[in-house]
């Protein structure tokens, strides 16, 4: 079953599919198709390429915004495909809500399964690759790999480096506002020290937003 349209993520993706079973097809885990009465097409096949895709897309931006070396460059490449990170950016557009799962599947927590999730999100990237190519699926990977957490810049853990030499102080992160409609929400946190405000920060997720707030800190410090 499915609990919210595929049209409501078209709004997300900022993209209207000119064949929209290529979504359908992208949110169809293999548990739903195995269930169906009737032959189903699920969103394995359309994973394997999305996973290309996001690749290409993945290492051409590092290589054109990095001078690292190359193997900087893999480690950083991997951190950004692994499951952890698209599980995270699927979140961000609340990608498990539209999955069409199998009752098992469902009953077993599938709409917040990590492999179950990343492996959707890499399916719906091939499936904006097919319908609109190569340069919409860019447009909407980019953003992800661009704000907030990434494997070249993970400002949180730089900030509670810094801190740490001082065992006493201690940091803490809370969202201090939010704006947007429903599908295009934005989030501000506010990143304290000691119960004092430093630095705020804004983004597409929480995640992101402390991300921002702590390269504001960093930048107060002098460290940024």
């Amino acid at each position: 079953m499915m609990t919210r349209k595929p049209e409501e993520l078209e709004e997300k993706l900022r993209y209207h599919f000119k064949n929209p079973e290529l979504l359908l097809t992208a949110l169809t885990h293999s548990s739903y198709a195995n269930e169906a009465k009737v032959p189903t097409r699920y969103n394995e096949r359309l994973e394997f390429l999305g996973d290309s895709v996001l690749s290409v897309v993945v290492a051409d931006y590092l290589f054109h915004h990095s001078t690292r070396p190359e193997g900087e460059l893999s480690r950083m490449r991997a951190s950004l495909v692994s499951e952890d990170a698209l599980f995270q950016f699927a979140q961000e557009i609340d990608l498990g809500a539209f999955l069409r799962l199998g009752r098992g599947e469902e009953l077993g927590g599938g709409r917040e399964r990590p492999s179950v999730v990343s492996d959707a999100f890499e399916a719906v990237i091939a499936a904006l690759y097919l319908d609109g190519g190569i340069e919409v699926a860019r447009q909407f990977i980019l953003p992800f790999i661009t704000e907030g957490k990434t494997a070249e810049e993970d400002y949180k853990t730089k900030l509670q480096e810094v801190i740490q030499q001082n065992p006493e102080d201690k940091l803490s992160y809370a969202v201090t506002g939010e704006s947007g409609p429903a599908h295009d929400k934005r989030f501000e946190m506010t990143v304290s020290l000691n119960g004092r405000p430093m630095a705020t920060g804004t983004g597409r997720s929480k995640k992101a937003a402390e991300q921002q707030a702590a390269k504001a800190a960093l930048r107060s410090l002098g460290r940024g």
